[in-house]
């Protein structure tokens, strides 16, 4: 049985629980927070979460999670079987995380908890989300899914990621970014919506968020 480790505000977090539903695979939760505590570094080599516990031993780092559990629970794949189409699902994913989703994260604090971000990043921010997200389009379809017909890795990434990012611009910049960019990703995300496992991913998140601003 895998154990995942983690809290549902964390996009990462919900990319993993997410993948383990649509997968099929058993799982408990754990509820960890970001640590430099010794037990979570034995766990986590820089005490990030998620991470989970397999037969074999830790494994952390969200995209090294989902590819571990792709390869060792075949049954129901969330990637294409063909070579190619593969690489480009994967490539789909790097791009969206690290040229849109990792700079977009420079105005969470504002966009999500208050705290103040310089005009002068908020500027460079748009710039870069902007052309991220042009390369998201160079891509992707959109139609119904990510990458076409199937739903696939892609899916879960461009839904929790994109969601996120189109709050926070709209909050920080008085318009959505992501549907400036992005055609029909409204009808979109009703689509991901109707799936129950994205619902129920969803909901946890909500909760999650609520509870984290009901302690402040």
């Amino acid at each position: 049985m895998i154990t995942l480790y983690g809290f549902a505000l964390s996009n990462y977090y919900n990319k993993t629980k997410l993948t383990l539903l649509e997968k099929g695979i058993p799982f408990n939760e754990e509820v960890v927070r970001p640590s430099q505590d010794a037990a979570v570094l034995k766990r986590s080599p820089l005490g990030k979460i998620p991470f989970i516990k397999t037969d074999g031993g830790y494994l952390s780092e969200s995209q090294a999670i989902l590819e571990y559990l792709e390869d060792t629970y075949p049954d129901r794949p969330l990637y294409p079987s063909n070579p190619f189409e593969r690489a480009k699902c994967r490539e789909f994913i790097q791009h969206l995380e690290l040229n849109v989703e990792l700079v977009a994260r420079r105005i969470y604090g504002e966009a999500l908890f208050g705290t103040p971000v310089s005009q002068e990043i908020k500027d460079e921010v748009r710039q870069k989300v902007e052309a991220g997200l042009e390369g998201v389009m160079r891509l992707a379809r959109f139609s119904p899914y990510a990458l076409g017909e199937n739903f696939t890795a892609a899916d879960i990434v461009a839904w929790l990621h994109l969601g996120l990012i189109a709050m926070a611009t709209q909050k920080i910049y008085g318009e959505n970014l992501v549907a400036a960019h992005v055609p029909g990703i409204a009808d979109y995300f009703k689509q991901m919506e109707s799936r129950p496992f994205v619902k129920q991913v969803a909901e946890g998140r909500d909760a999650a968020i609520q509870a984290f601003f009901a302690q402040k």
